[in-house]
């Protein structure tokens, strides 16, 4: 069994080439056959030609006259037989030899260098044709059909270029089977090649692309698939760290409280009871932020949407957040016609919110201001702008990726929170952000 997918490709493009040589050959069969059935028919329509020239020389002349026959019997050999003539009582009266024997020699010379045929073997083969006049057979030719020398250069011609088409041809076939066979299979060993990396742990292992086909969309499709996984495994690097700095710094804190009062160097007092008690609320909010992460992810299975008027739900969330952004010296505004239904989970939707407005409040300064815009387009749109600091173009693309941290900090999970929120209720989210010039986050939902 051929295991490797480049020799299935080299035998199956010879395969081809030889089917194609094969088709060759019997093409080149059907022509001779075709050529040779022309021929015999030409040589059938001369045979009538010779016969009532013979025929007509007996009636002009009354009988067999040998001179006037030698005429029509060199002419038969000038067309590429050899005639014998036999009278009614089947006595010969001439043949070809004898006609050409009656010639002087320089006409003799004449004839052998103006006829096409090859010489008569002996033993040749002679078709009988009856001679008839006026009802009465009056004797009888005997033909044999002399082979052209020229139909044998053309068969001896068209055989050696058949040979040099198959020798030539066929080597060229099998030179391009075995180019392409490596071209179509190189760049899936690449593929292998670059996978087998992948696995062993080598998430930096690429393939190069070359031309535009399906292999080279699949090599592309590995080459960003690999380099999610990079990224991937690098946020989980930093996930780790993170979470790892994250614990670290309250269960220090807490340790070291806790050892001081062993030791008596602190008293077990309420204050100091507080202090472990604030560290405590550290550990769990990274927790919960790591828990609400995985509520998102699954949060397709339980979703509970309903359809309700968006103007009184964003003013309760408006309502809820509207002292933090006073005590900021933030203006926080928002914009809802009356008439406009949002068909979505309130409670995602209102996680949604809180984290966009909560990270809009983060990025803008004293002084600025963030809106809050519901319309109608082919579902319900909510944008949140802010006049903030905006996002760097570096850290754009990955602002929805798992545990990415910019500028601000955390723990990376909230904009990864929303998004797969938005996407369990079927819509999308968008961002536009210039450094210093703010940014809008664009939430469309389903009708």
């Amino acid at each position: 069994m051929i295991k490797s997918l480049w020799l299935k490709f080299l035998v199956l493009l010879i395969v081809v080439s030889l089917t194609a040589l094969s088709a060759a050959l019997l093409l080149r069969d059907l022509m001779l056959k075709d050529f040779r059935e022309y021929l015999e028919g030409e040589q059938e329509d001369r045979i009538y030609w010779i016969t009532a020239a013979v025929e007509s020389s007996y009636d002009k002349q009354r009988g067999w006259d040998k001179k006037d026959l030698s005429e029509n019997l060199i002419w038969a050999l000038m067309l590429g037989f050899d005639i014998k003539l036999y009278d009614g009582k089947d006595r010969m009266v001439i043949d070809t030899e004898k006609a050409v024997g009656l010639q002087p020699e320089n006409v003799v010379n004449r004839i052998l260098a103006l006829s096409s045929t090859e010489g008569r073997k002996s033993g040749e083969k002679y078709v009988p044709y009856p001679l008839f006049l006026e009802g009465e057979q009056i004797g009888r030719i005997e033909v044999s059909f002399l082979k052209p020398q020229k139909e044998g250069v053309f068969i001896s011609r068209s055989n050696e270029l058949l040979l040099i088409s198959l020798l030539v041809l066929g080597g060229i076939a099998i030179l391009l089977s075995v180019f392409f066979s490596r071209r179509l299979t190189n760049p899936i060993k690449g593929l292998t090649r670059a996978a087998a990396e992948i696995s062993g742990g080598n998430l930096k292992s690429r393939v190069s692309i070359t031309g535009r086909d399906e292999i080279a969309r699949l090599s592309d499709a590995f080459n960003r698939m690999a380099h999610s996984l990079e990224m991937q495994e690098s946020l989980r690097k930093k996930l780790t760290a993170n979470i790892a700095h994250e614990l670290r710094t309250p269960i220090s804190a807490m340790r070291g409280e806790l050892e001081a009062m062993i030791d008596g160097l602190i008293p077990v007092d309420s204050e100091n009871l507080q202090s472990l008690h604030a560290e405590i609320g550290r550990l769990r909010k990274i927790i919960e932020g790591i828990e609400e992460l995985a509520q998102a992810e699954a949060s397709s299975r339980y979703m509970s949407k309903k359809s309700f008027s968006a103007r009184p739900f964003m003013e309760g969330i408006y309502s809820r957040l509207k002292l933090l952004f006073d005590e900021k010296g933030v203006a926080l505004e928002l914009v809802c016609d009356e008439v406009i239904c949002i068909n979505a989970d309130p409670d995602r939707l209102s996680q949604i919110m809180i984290n966009l407005l909560s990270n809009a409040l983060k990025a803008t300064d004293r002084g600025g201001s963030v809106q809050i815009l519901v319309s109608h387009g082919a579902g319900t749109v909510i944008e949140v702008r802010d006049s903030g600091k905006g996002i760097s173009k570096e850290d754009l693309p990955f602002i929805f990726e798992r545990f990415y941290r910019g500028e601000k900090g955390g723990l990376g999970i909230g904009l990864t929170i929303v998004r797969e929120l938005v996407e369990a209720h079927g819509g999308r989210i968008e961002v536009q952000s210039e450094r210093n010039a703010g940014t809008a986050f664009r939430v469309e939902l389903p009708a």
